[in-house]
């Protein structure tokens, strides 16, 4: 079983409402870094935009992206 796999579980424990809700940004920045797969992005990224559209955990989101898409070359 590779990284991806084993994090794949983690990152879907939780859903994009506890990851981004919380209103300490320590956790919500945790609940960014663990997200290790696009589909989970997606997901947090789609909440963000119809609940709190707020435009820095937006771009922490797009970093994280970035982050994935590089860790899959």
């Amino acid at each position: 079983m590779s990284d991806t796999e084993g994090h794949d579980l983690d990152s879907n424990e939780l859903s994009p409402e506890q990851r981004l809700k919380p209103q300490d940004t320590r956790l919500i920045n945790a609940g960014i870094v663990t997200i290790h797969d696009m589909e989970t992005l997606r997901a947090c990224v789609a909440y963000e935009n119809a609940n709190q559209q707020r435009v820095q955990i937006l771009r922490q989101l797009e970093e994280r992206a970035t982050e994935i898409r590089s860790q899959d070359d």
